[in-house]
């Protein structure tokens, strides 16, 4: 009793540190050897030991015992994988996110990573041509008076290389980093989201990214340089009436066939589409075209039915409708509908050449990847920071009931999620390119931070707009955040709804890609070589056992320990956030074990339980991204209560997510075990108190390290046109009067904080204050009353149709 209660102690200690199969077999022939001068293990248990130690170390043996009548069920169960399916699945590179999927995250590796810089050349774009024309936009005009960015604007980011961030030097490009197209994108976007949009996109998935990936070598000296410089305009189109985020499912048709071109007769493609929803169409010139291609003549094979092909095509070949707009939620960036019928082009012009036939799906997929790490990702934080920033500023000067509105209770819980959610968005953004500069292509993670820092933005701007009231909702020049709130669920929508990417993307990837042994086993039936297939399957499914095993014990330990016992990096008021993390990470790896066994192919279809499960993976993401971030810059205490805010609500919405899991879990009784294993003591993860968000309201309000961060690299210049730059302005104008008010009412006695400067005029008269402080008070009554006023027209400015 006393050798099977020890083999079972050592045990579960080597399955919750993960020893190898070997080291578990030596350290048990100890421990029976133990047992035999104990008197307790005779020659029979010495051979059953032996038995199962051979079975289980002697890959050949096992596989012929126990793996092969397991391969051939499998098999069975087995849906065959399309190439389709396969191309998505293995699209992009697995990172940082599949330690958070592994049950027992290494620390090290992340605080590893380089923290981003921009070097000189990007810098100087930044304070150069960036500050340039954010001074040149007014979004006001950009989005009410012109419908589009001036001509100017236009020829500016033209001639300065806007358009060519992503492009290689070589090429003419400027080759930035992903960094650097990020903190571009955010400046911009704190400007004008049309002007964001305009630069973003062609930066993204389009013709620049498929050409410089696949493109042959006479497509990209043709078109690189004259993308770089801005002589064409590109746009890509994939979605249309019938297929927007099921984009496998397109229509449009490209029929193999010979045709004339140029005077002469050649191999081409007659090509059919209705695209809409499409950025920078109806200016582009030129057209990166999404079909599905069909050789019914076997003019290039065998194969009729060649799948989704990518081809560039010129916008002014005859029959190509192009031009009209879409007019999305009053942001009105070039966005509209595109279509052509029977437009015949020569082979050629598949991006890649004809050998590049049919792998569209394979270009989108992976080159979304990176696409859509950046671009959404750094206007959605744009927009959240944007928020926070302002939203602290206009709080301290608004005052009603003789203070500043910011002091209320009922104000302070919004401005605690904006500044949290500030902080969290711009570290989980940074963290992903990162990874993009390092050479990674995380399709999971760009899922993640698509669907989870658009979604925060579009929360931010509306807490922000309750905080503002009737200031925010008057639209005019001086409005900061009418149009952003407008145009929030256009981010939500494009590049894959965020229901989609939250029920579907995020772990319907996730869990195949980050899981360590999930996609071998699955990639062992398409193995054509028998004997190699049912080796594969056997080092991937023991393994994969392996693994349940120790996320189990984990779970079990960490979940009665309350993961007080774990490895954490650090040793500071932050690692707390690092043991709950190991204990959430194990949860999730065994969670996702038992859906998959007990649900089996059933587990795409259950949307609600997959979300859940991708919503743990997201927040243990997010989270790290945090500490991260607070670990590059040094671990300063003023930026503690954002660190601790946005860690405290990610990993309670992480516990919520695993809670919601386990209570529709359809296999109800593993569900109740589950429940009380992993959870043994309940769900005792809180959010954010009302302490802390009241510590995070006040640092948004108050000059210092926090407003810093939050503005850093944002467009602020104090010019007319640039209302937030004119709100920071009066924050500094009032901050600087308060001291100046507080030493006059205490000689006057009581007054409201208005008519600042008739009160300067006064105060000075009998010499309580200075002319020097009677000027800044008066310099703050002007500032006071700009911010709090709102916008007014005559009648006829706002009509778009003139009465007759």
């Amino acid at each position: 009793m006393i050798t099977l209660l020890l083999l079972l102690l050592v045990w579960c200690l080597l399955l919750y540190q993960r020893r190898r199969l070997w080291t578990a077999t030596w350290i048990s022939a100890l421990v029976v050897v133990f047992g035999t001068l104990l008197g307790e293990v005779n020659a029979g248990g010495w051979l059953v030991f032996t038995v199962l130690a051979a079975v289980l170390n002697l890959a050949p043996l096992r596989a012929a015992l126990f793996s092969n009548p397991l391969f051939a069920t499998y098999k069975k169960i087995m849906p065959e994988m399309s190439s389709t399916e396969r191309d998505a699945i293995e699209a992009g590179t697995v990172w940082w996110e599949a330690e958070l999927f592994s049950g027992k995250p290494n620390w090290q590796i992340l605080h590893h990573y380089p923290a981003p810089r921009l070097t000189a050349e990007e810098q100087a774009f930044l304070d150069g041509p960036v500050e340039e024309v954010c001074a040149m936009t007014q979004d006001w005009e950009v989005t009410h008076e012109l419908a589009d960015l001036s001509p100017e604007v236009w020829e500016y980011l033209r001639n300065n290389q806007f358009f060519a961030m992503i492009i290689k030097r070589q090429y003419g490009g400027l080759e930035f980093s992903a960094y650097a197209q990020s903190r571009v994108l955010q400046k911009l976007c704190s400007t004008s989201a049309v002007l964001a949009s305009t630069v973003g996109v062609p930066n993204s998935l389009g013709p620049g990214e498929l050409l410089q990936q696949y493109g042959t070598s006479e497509q990209k000296d043709y078109y690189l340089p004259r993308l770089a410089a801005g002589i064409d305009i590109p746009c890509f189109a994939l979605t249309g009436p019938e297929a927007g985020s099921d984009a496998g499912a397109i229509p449009d048709k490209g029929i193999v066939a010979y045709g004339d071109w140029q005077g002469e007769r050649v191999l081409g493609m007659y090509l059919t589409w209705n695209k809409r929803y499409i950025t920078l169409a109806p200016i582009a010139t030129v057209l990166g075209l999404a079909f599905k291609l069909h050789d019914p003549d076997g003019l290039l094979g065998d194969k009729e039915h060649l799948g989704i092909t990518c081809a560039l095509i010129p916008t002014n070949l005859p029959g190509i409708k192009i031009g009209r707009r879409h007019f999305p939620l009053n942001v009105p960036f070039q966005n509209g509908p595109t279509q052509g019928n029977n437009i015949f082009v020569p082979l050629d012009f598949i991006i890649g050449g004809p050998k590049m036939a049919g792998q569209g799906w394979r270009m989108l997929t992976e080159c979304l990847s990176v696409g859509r790490g950046i671009t959404l990702p750094s206007t959605g934080t744009a927009g959240t920071r944007v928020s926070a920033l302002t939203s602290g500023a206009y709080s301290r000067i608004r005052r009603q009931f003789r203070l500043p509105i910011g002091k209320m209770e009922g104000i302070e819980e919004p401005l605690a999620r904006l500044g949290g959610n500030a902080y969290l968005s711009d570290a989980a953004s940074l963290l992903t390119v990162t990874g993009i500069d390092l050479g990674e292509k995380p399709s999971v993670i760009s899922a993640i931070v698509k669907y989870h820092l658009t979604h925060r933005s579009q929360q931010s701007l509306i807490d922000a707009m309750d905080i503002h009231g009737g200031k925010g909702i008057c639209m005019g020049p001086n409005n900061y955040l009418a149009r952003g709130y407008q145009g929030a669920p256009i981010a939500i929508t494009v590049e894959g709804a965020n229901i989609l990417t939250r029920s579907m993307i995020i772990y319907g990837q996730g869990d195949i890609r980050c899981h360590p042994y999930v996609l071998a086993e699955m990639l062992s039936v398409q193995e054509p070589n028998p004997q190699q297939a049912l080796m594969q399957f056997d080092a991937a499914v023991f393994g994969h056992i392996g693994f349940a095993m120790s996320n189990l014990v984990r779970s079990i330990w960490l979940g009665l320990t309350h993961a007080r016992f774990s490895s954490t990096p650090v040793a500071y008021s932050t690692a707390r956030y690092y043991q709950q993390m190991n204990r959430l990470s194990a949860n999730l790896s065994l969670m996702s074990d038992v859906a998959m066994a007990t649900l089996g192919g059933k587990l795409k279809r259950k949307e609600r339980l997959s979300a859940r499960l991708g919503d743990i993976l997201s927040q243990l993401y997010l989270v790290s991204a945090t500490l991260k971030r607070f670990n590059d810059d040094g671990r300063p205490d003023e930026l503690l209560p954002l660190v601790h805010w946005a860690c405290q609500d990610g990993l309670y919405q992480a516990q919520t997510a695993l809670v919601e899991l386990l209570d529709n879990f359809p296999a109800r009784v593993s569900a109740h075990l589950l429940k009380g294993l992993l959870l043994p003591w309940g769900a005792n993860l809180t959010p954010p108190s009302d302490r802390l968000a009241h510590k995070v309201a006040r640092a948004l309000q108050t000059p210092g390290l926090v407003r810093e961060q939050l503005g850093a690299g944002l467009y602020l210049t104090p010019k007319t046109t640039n209302p937030i730059g004119m709100l920071e302005q009066a924050f500094s104008d009032v901050l600087q009067a308060e001291p100046i008010f507080e030493k006059i009412i205490a000689v006057l006695g009581r007054r409201p904080f208005t008519n600042l400067d008739a009160l300067a005029a006064e105060a000075l008269s009998v010499d309580i204050i200075t002319k020097e402080e009677a000027s800044l008070l008066s310099q703050a009554e002007v500032s006071r009353l700009r911010t709090i006023n709102v916008d007014d027209f005559e009648p006829a400015q706002l009509a778009v149709r003139k009465h007759a």
